[in-house]
């Protein structure tokens, strides 16, 4: 059952990149799939129904878990990246305060890669933060808001 809805994730993913412009051939690259496996998702075949709709299930979990189920079922952080970045359709935007002690916490908890550590100081890059919050949960100072902004 866990290919099945990997292959799920993978095709709303390749929608969502077709809607956006992408040709075959680059969503095969960015997703890791062969082209022809991109075609006949994109054309509706040998991809189950069922799996679609438990993607679609998954993918409106909060940020959270949505983050923490893809990478449970995919077991790789670049693709889990890939995958929740292209299904999320919020953006959300950072403020780090001046209590932040560059403990390097948050940048270690976020699977996104979107905190760094610069100038004693954590910074966010919002383009990859996915909103899981985990990054202000593991925060000692309670230094990190993330905010949904689309």
């Amino acid at each position: 059952m866990p290919k099945h809805i990997i292959s799920g994730l993978k095709y709303l993913a390749a929608v969502e990149l077709r809607k956006n412009g992408y040709n075959q051939n680059q969503i095969a690259e960015i997703l890791d799939m062969n082209r022809s496996t991109v075609s006949h998702y994109l054309n509706g075949r040998n991809i189950s129904v069922n799996s679609v709709e438990v993607a679609e299930v998954i993918r409106d979990f909060c940020r959270k878990d949505f983050l923490t189920m893809v990478y449970t079922l995919l077991k790789d952080v670049n693709q889990t990246r890939t995958i929740v970045k292209i299904c999320s359709n919020t953006s959300y935007k950072s403020n780090i305060g001046n209590s932040c002690i560059a403990c390097g916490i948050c940048s270690d908890a976020c699977m996104m890669n979107a905190v760094v550590l610069d100038d004693l100081k954590a910074k966010i890059n919002d383009e990859f933060c996915c909103g899981c919050l985990i990054c202000g949960e593991m925060c000692p100072t309670n230094s990190i808001t993330i905010t949904e902004v689309k």
